[in-house]
């Protein structure tokens, strides 16, 4: 794998060099000849009369399913004046822009990819977290949630999510996704592209992939606080729900030009709704979906004694948590980096700086609150996967706008929070949640939407929904240490932190409301849960037909049915045969 990707960027890079060398040959062949230099003037009569002549594209025709004009379309515009069999700079200049556009198109692939391998890291860390005798049903529905997701998402999840999106600046091709239903100006949802119809096209479809991999994310985080207990034909249901209908709306609203994003523009309130890799977007939808179906479920059988206190149910594989959490670490190098969908945007090696940093302090910060603040007195494995993750969760809204010191007290606090949100929603609230999916997710998905409140700097993200200036800090803190406000736009820091909280307080109401209703409606008609029997036993038989581990027995233990342990089943033993005589 690692000598592949380091040929295809040595072939890219090898193609860009190429294309400069042709540039200066031309200069050096112009200066030895005595040739004057076209004058600028001239050149740009020339590139506006062929303008003139040439017919106007029609946006919805000029489709590129094989991705030859990558890019942008670099027709008679770009034609001048060259001696025969030289390229003009112009053909040279759009060949370089065609150049940018592949290399673009490339990375959001190559991303698009890493994020899709975080599926295994997600059934790892899940299926680890459980018991033996449920690690078939937990692997199964961590597989097929991609599977049903896809299905959903090209049904109309896309749609109503990018229909409205506009062109893809920097991927080039045309602009399809140009339908948006409103109420008065404020746009609700896409109404373009249901089942991709009218999107053939090589840049929409990257486009397509790389979000449809995101949208897999937040479908498959409600199955883990959901895990031990679910019907498959519920989980079924619930994944065509998040992809098809909460999933797509709320990314409309933030990404796909909807109404939260427009509130910068038209209330004033900063640069509107800013998430630039899916704290709100991916991990609180999935997380606060995570909660809601966990309430309605409640929770396992011997979860909590008669005095409601809650009893530790330890996972079956700790070392494939540890795993699944290196792949998902791993696979959020395209998870953040890729949303730039640019590989010539600078801003990426920020993005992963970041993205790598508040991992670390994530996973060290709980590690050191478990070991001298918690009374277990005690690193804890799982509490280490849980602080990594949280940290990682929290700098997705936040990563291309913070600087390196915001991202160490991101990560640093987000490990710590996971830990106090794990400890109150198990023996507070009472609320059985196997992995801890909606404090890693749900709490540290709302935190790290307002961490762009708080800690953006200001270095980029002018034009962002509209609003093109960012006047230098757009966070109540802003580059850490505290440094002078803008005189020009004293409150327009504050105004960002408006738009990220209200953001993040309409996302956790309307996506807990919404799934709740949903959770609440089917447990009453068809039933979420199992039976008990079924439970006891496990689900892999049951619920599935095999089990993980058919060559291990699963027993009760002299403690009662929540405590389940494995062991090696009786082996066969060789009878010699005697020896011919």
């Amino acid at each position: 794998m690692n000598a592949c990707r380091w040929a295809r960027r040595l072939g890219a890079t090898m193609l860009l060099l190429f294309c400069l060398c042709r540039v200066s040959a031309a200069w050096a062949e112009d200066a030895k000849s005595g040739t004057p230099a076209p004058e600028p003037a001239k050149t740009e009569a020339k590139t506006e009369e062929a303008k003139s002549a040439a017919p106007a594209p029609d946006p919805h025709v000029s489709q590129d399913p094989t991705g030859g004009t990558v890019g942008g379309d670099y027709g008679p515009e770009w034609a001048g004046a060259a001696k025969p069999g030289e390229p003009t700079m112009d053909e040279m200049k759009a060949q370089i822009l065609k150049l940018r556009g592949g290399l673009n198109l490339f990375w959001t692939c190559l991303a698009g990819f890493l994020v899709f391998f975080m599926q295994a890291g997600f059934a790892m860390v899940e299926t680890g977290f459980t018991r033996a005798k449920n690690a078939a049903h937990c692997m199964g529905m961590n597989m097929m949630v991609f599977v049903i997701g896809f299905i959903g998402y090209y049904i109309c999840g896309f749609a109503l999510m990018f229909g409205g999106f506009g062109a893809l600046g920097t991927l080039g091709g045309a602009n399809l996704q140009d339908g948006m239903f409103k109420i008065g100006d404020w746009g609700i949802c896409g109404t373009k592209g249901f089942f991709m119809h009218g999107f053939f096209d090589s840049q929409v479809l990257a486009f397509y992939m790389f979000q449809m991999v995101f949208m897999d994310t937040a479908a498959t985080i409600p199955t883990g606080s959901m895990a031990e207990r679910i019907k498959w034909s519920a989980f079924v249901w619930m994944s065509f729900f998040i992809t098809m209908v909460t999933y797509p709306l709320v990314g409309c609203w933030v990404w796909g030009g909807g109404w939260l994003a427009q509130i910068g523009a038209k209330w004033g309130w900063g640069m509107g709704a800013i998430d630039f890799s899916g704290s709100g977007v991916i991990h609180m939808v999935g997380g606060w979906t995570a909660l809601a179906g966990a309430i309605v479920l409640g929770p396992r059988i011997g979860k909590f004694d008669k005095k409601g206190n809650a009893r530790a149910i330890p996972g079956h594989d700790v070392p494939m948590a540890v795993i699944g959490t290196i792949i998902l670490f791993f696979g959020w190098f395209g998870f953040n980096p890729g949303s730039t969908l640019a590989a010539t945007d600078g801003i990426l090696s920020v993005a992963a700086v970041n993205t790598m940093i508040a991992g670390v302090f994530g996973g060290f910060s709980s590690m050191l609150y478990m070991m001298h603040v918690h009374q277990a007195k005690k690193p804890d494995v799982g509490m280490m996967c849980n602080g990594i993750l949280a940290g990682l969760v929290a700098i997705t809204a936040p990563c291309a706008f913070v600087s390196p010191t915001a991202s160490v007290i991101i990560g640093v606090t987000a490990g710590v929070l996971v830990v106090l949100a794990v400890v109150f929603v198990e023996n507070t609230l009472k609320i059985d949640d196997p992995v801890g999916a909606f404090s890693v997710h749900g709490v540290n998905g709302l935190f790290g939407v307002l961490a762009v409140g708080l800690f953006a700097c200001g270095t980029y993200g002018a034009g962002l929904n509209g609003v093109p200036n960012v006047h230098g800090k757009f966070g109540v803190l802003g580059m850490f240490p505290i440094g002078a406000l803008d005189p020009e736009t004293p409150w327009f820091y504050m105004g960002q932190m408006k738009a990220q909280l209200f953001y993040g307080v309409v996302d956790a109401l309307f996506v807990f409301g919404l799934e709740f209703a949903f959770f609440k409606v089917y447990h009453a008609v068809w039933g979420l849960r199992v039976s008990e029997e079924d439970e006891i036993a496990g689900l892999d038989v049951p619920e599935m037909g095999t089990p993980a581990y058919p060559d291990f027995t699963i027993r009760e233990s002299h403690a009662g049915v929540a405590e389940m342990t494995a062991e090696p089943a009786p082996m066969p033993v060789a009878v010699k045969k005697p020896s011919p005589a």
